[in-house]
């Protein structure tokens, strides 16, 4: 395992798509289970569920979501990258990838059979086939059974942060990062 860090560019990406929501809310990309609070979290750092009711401050939001992030996501694709050659921004969008899609099976979505350490996106980033591990951030874009517009700009976004596109990241976060 490497040290990789993720890096502001990424931060800003995730905060751009998860809203900071300081009152537990039911997913309505999984039908109201699991709910949700703080930047898209389904869990505590100290592996509580999140349940209907909950309300945290900003500041709690904050840090569990670097808890959360650095530990139970970044840790594990860097592992799962190995000694792969990997920039800043690739490995940031393939956290904040994992960070919505999960790392593997019995993660936090109910029903997912498959996360970020089975996704085409990590084979094809190990095997150094970097325009389709962009690509393959198109693979992620339904809930629910549904492709979803938020998800599309969503996996644009990631796509173009992991292949260094300034222009395309800017337009698929309305300007928000460039």
């Amino acid at each position: 395992m490497t040290d990789r860090k993720v890096g502001p560019k990424a931060l800003a990406l995730m905060h751009h798509f998860e809203d900071c929501e300081l009152v537990a809310y039911a997913d309505p990309g999984t039908g109201g289970d699991p709910y949700t609070i703080g930047w898209g979290m389904t869990y505590y750092p100290d592996g509580r569920k999140v349940k209907r009711g909950d309300q945290i401050t900003r500041a709690q939001a904050d840090a569990d979501f670097a808890t959360i992030l650095d530990r139970d996501f970044a840790r594990i694709v860097d592992a799962a990258i190995g000694n792969a050659p990997t920039t800043s921004a690739q490995f940031g969008a393939m956290v904040a990838l994992a960070y919505n899609i999960g790392v593997g099976p019995r993660m936090w979505l109910p029903g997912m059979k498959k996360g970020f350490r089975q996704s085409w996106v990590l084979k094809m980033h190990i095997a150094g086939r970097h325009a389709e591990a962009a690509g393959a951030f198109g693979s992620w874009i339904t809930a629910g059974g549904k492709v979803k517009a938020g998800l599309v700009r969503r996996r644009n976004a990631e796509a173009a942060l992991y292949a260094g596109d300034r222009a395309a990241l800017a337009r698929f976060t309305n300007g928000a990062l460039a």
